[in-house]
């Protein structure tokens, strides 16, 4: 029968295999603090680094599957947590008001689901990558995480110098929690912890010098946008919307969101605008036509233009590959680039208080 200190090695070595956000493992991160047992139970100590629960509930999860799998007579493990900082999770310093050096943020929602709200956060990101400023994209939809899927990238962010390193995407930095919890796990979270996560995202990844940082809002109204609101100036938000009225409803929820939260309209997408046929160039208003423009209108927000209904979105976004409708033969190239020439000019009209007069840089 093997010794305590033999089975305590070999619950190192198991605990050595789980791996935490960041890369390293538990152990390596300091996260197990201690263990204590007892014939068929077994507790484990851990640190807490501020990790969101369903971090919590995966890590817990795959420490007692891994134990027991490996060690039968242990019948049940538990997971005790302290709420202590460790590196892979730092706070930030005592009297030092946490900051990002970006010029502008941009807040992309919509007041509902399925008009392509993120892939239009993401094209966005891309044409303005592609008239050349420095970009970055967070996505904040932590329900629905989908810029992971659409960008081609599943690796996680690591850990140095007491931040996240996020992964680096054609030149762009990406955070998603969809880096951080499994494809399959729902977030159940209330808003303090919500708010804790866009902290997180905001000032625990090292974004760089940015132009640009589009935030991909979750859908509806909630408390994602108060989080972002209050922890730091917003230059404007995007809506994204179909042209269909039932679309319009919610989008005019969207608009009273930005109000509400003080956070300056930048203007209407009209996404899946119109089909042209491929065969015979006919073109079908499938959803309506023009309602976005015309509530734009009367909502006296500006109109960024329309983003028609293209197979090829869609293709390249279940592919991951959202970059390819920024070829120079792509179908919606000069319509997305249009979006985000038309949202430069307005952040200029604007002059916006954070950050420099935005020139349009022909490429």
């Amino acid at each position: 029968m093997a010794s305590g200190q033999e089975i305590e090695k070999t619950i190192v070595g198991i605990l050595g295999e789980i791996q935490a956000p960041g890369g390293q493992s538990i152990v390596e991160a300091g996260v197990v603090v201690s263990m204590r047992g007892g014939g068929d139970q077994l507790t484990v100590t851990c640190r807490n680094p501020g990790w969101p629960e369903p971090i919590q509930v995966r890590i817990e999860k795959q420490i007692a599957a891994a134990i027991q799998s490996k060690i039968p007579q242990i019948a049940r493990v538990s997971v005790d947590w302290r709420t202590e900082p460790v590196g892979a999770a730092p706070s930030p310093a005592p009297n030092t008001a946490p900051s990002i050096d970006v010029k502008h943020v941009i807040a992309v929602g919509s007041g509902k689901g399925g008009v392509g709200k993120s892939t239009m956060a993401a094209s966005l990101a891309y044409a303005l990558h592609h008239r050349g400023y420095k970009v970055g994209i967070m996505d904040a939809d932590v329900y629905g995480p989908s810029i992971p899927h659409m960008l081609g990238i599943d690796t996680p962010p690591r850990v140095a110098d007491n931040k996240y390193q996020p992964p680096i995407v054609d030149g762009m930095p990406v955070m998603s929690m969809g880096f951080l919890v499994p494809a399959e796990q729902a977030v159940i979270w209330r808003g303090p912890m919500l708010h804790k996560a866009v902290s997180d995202f905001l000032f625990r990844v090292d974004w760089g010098s940015l132009d640009f940082l589009i935030v991909d809002l979750p859908p509806g109204t909630g408390d994602i946008v108060i989080s972002l609101s209050q922890q730091m100036p917003v230059s404007g938000g995007v809506i994204v919307c179909t042209p269909q009225e039932v679309a319009l409803l919610d989008a005019r929820k969207a608009l009273s969101m930005l109000k509400t939260v003080k956070i300056p309209c930048l203007g209407i997408i009209e996404n899946m605008s119109y089909f042209i046929d491929p065969v015979t160039g006919n073109r079908s208003d499938i959803f309506g036509h023009g309602g976005a423009e015309n509530w734009a209108a009367e909502a006296s927000i500006p109109f960024l233009g329309a983003v028609p209904l293209d197979m090829s979105i869609r293709q390249h976004g279940d592919a991951g590959n959202v970059r390819e409708n920024f070829q120079q033969n792509g179908s919606s190239r000069s319509s997305l680039l249009a979006v985000a020439d038309q949202l430069l000019a307005q952040l200029e009209s604007s002059q916006s208080p954070t950050g420099p007069v935005i020139e349009v840089i022909e490429s």
